[in-house]
């Protein structure tokens, strides 16, 4: 390529954009007790179990989302500020692509889990669980990422994974 420039066409920023590929992402948060029971709620919509938290929107933040979805679904209204996994999800034949977002919520009692506003008709229960208890409620991709986020919340780790595996290069 000695004295000439290759031409490279480029797209209309504009027809650019819209041909960047978008991703769902989710958000949702683990608390848990000290016995290392981990908060789970039974949809109503779904036949498998998961933390609360839900579907980010359009023009909202991962944080922005778990703060609403707990505050919907718990009658919990505080910010959820320490992520511990973040979870690339690949296509399912169902479901896009995306990317899960956990946060940390703390420990929970139990007493303060038998007096949680559970008002959202999407939430049929919550309660404490060993994640062996429940196992066949939640999808083994979704319990690979929850045992990770309780790991990284014991070590005080953010974990990248893909599809609830640890990524380790």
């Amino acid at each position: 390529m000695t004295g000439s420039l290759a031409t490279v066409e480029l797209l209309p920023f504009d027809e650019y954009v819209r041909s960047l590929p978008r991703k769902r992402m989710s958000s949702g948060v683990l608390f848990r007790d000290e016995l290392d029971r981990v908060l789970l709620v039974q949809p109503s919509y779904k036949k498998h179990w998961d933390i609360p938290g839900g579907s980010v929107d359009r023009d909202e933040s991962p944080w922005a989302t778990v703060r609403r979805e707990v505050r919907e679904e718990l009658g919990i209204d505080r910010a959820f500020t320490r992520l511990l996994v973040i979870d690339h999800v690949h296509d399912d034949g169902r479901m896009p692509e995306g990317l899960a977002f956990v946060f940390d919520g703390g420990l929970i009692s139990q007493d303060e889990v038998d007096h949680l506003s559970l008002t959202d008709p999407e939430i049929l229960s919550a309660g404490l669980y060993r994640l062996g208890e429940v196992a066949g409620k939640l999808k083994p991709s979704f319990k690979a990422r929850v045992s990770v986020a309780l790991r990284a919340s014991r070590a005080g780790d953010l974990v990248f994974c893909d599809d609830g595996q640890p990524i380790t290069e």
